[in-house]
């Protein structure tokens, strides 16, 4: 890769937005993007983290949430006899971002200017080009640190309403990351607390949860992608169901699009970070070894975000 610049010497996609892309900086054919901020030096300080050696789960199990969110079919587990000594399985309506997930690089595209390196996504059935399977390749692991703004879901859990429109913006993630003292390659973990809502509610407001386009999360300005690109992160995850706020507003932007069609960093929804919350508040830590291995799915737009973290 070229020397990385800072975000606003990156070129506009458009004159007629503020939408910038790092299509340039990145080398022909490139299916990594920000996940090459996950050099050497970067895993040996996610190695570093691990301290007590504690596993943490940070996923939802593939059946939940329960009903589906957006508009997608329940899975099917099925159990059967394989003769006589043995069982075997398999999933029917295996959506592969149906619950705690990446988005791949396939998954967004910057309008009429592409998918990320400005590939206009003419993907025949053999072209693996931006597949989520070359992030198998090298797994997601480093130092993840938690951002956790939990408390933005805590009226709706006291008063079993649904998820409030909150939005966390760039100075709140700016001022958080200078607390925990960010470092290039980091993986970072957001906490709306629309998960803990998740799991405190009964089934009838669950039910109305996944129908629902309303819940906390990060602000889709460009103030937004500019903190992530300026840090040298490798990938940013939460546990709501798409890391922006929603509804959000069309004047503010897509941080959706800003991130990962235009700068090639990854997003990651519905991860369970509240177990890890717990244990970091106890610790007084924020940091911990992150461990996720994308589904090896050639030309895959997403996979189960199969992720743990060990403190």
């Amino acid at each position: 890769m070229t020397a990385r610049p800072a975000y606003r010497e990156l070129p506009l996609v458009d004159a007629d937005t503020d939408y910038r892309h790092a299509w340039n900086f990145y080398p022909p054919g490139d299916n990594l993007g920000a996940l090459a901020n996950l050099n050497a030096e970067a895993r040996r300080g996610g190695l570093a983290a691990a301290i007590s050696g504690e596993p943490v789960s940070l996923c939802l199990p593939l059946s939940e949430p329960d009903p589906p969110m957006f508009g997608r079919e329940p899975l099917v587990h099925t159990v059967y006899a394989k003769g006589r000594n043995g069982l075997d399985d398999k999933l029917d309506n295996f959506y592969l971002q149906g619950s705690t997930q990446w988005d791949g690089f396939r998954h967004v595209r910057a309008r009429e200017h592409g998918f990320f390196t400005g590939i206009r996504g003419d993907f025949a059935p053999d072209d693996d080009r931006l597949g989520i399977g070359h992030w198998a390749g090298i797994g997601i692991i480093g130092r993840g640190v938690l951002f956790d703004f939990g408390h933005l879901c805590d009226d709706a859990i006291r008063a079993g309403g649904l998820a409030p429109e909150t939005t966390v913006t760039a100075d709140d993630v700016r001022m958080r990351g200078e607390e925990i003292g960010v470092r290039a390659g980091d993986i970072i973990c957001v906490r709306t607390g629309w998960m803990k809502l998740y799991r405190a509610s009964a089934p009838r407001r669950r039910v109305e949860m996944a129908s629902s386009t309303t819940w906390p999360g990060l602000s889709g300005a460009a103030e937004m992608a500019e903190v992530f690109w300026d840090w040298g992160v490798s990938a940013v995850l939460a546990d709501n169901p798409a890391v922006e706020v929603s509804p959000g507003s069309a004047k503010v932007g897509s941080l959706h699009r800003r991130l990962i069609p235009l700068l090639g960093i990854p997003l990651g929804e519905l991860f369970d970070l509240d177990q890890l919350s717990a244990r970091c508040g106890v610790e007084r830590r924020s940091s911990f070894l992150f461990v996720s291995v994308p589904l090896n799915l050639p030309g895959g737009v997403g996979s189960p975000g199969n992720a743990v973290a060990i403190l």
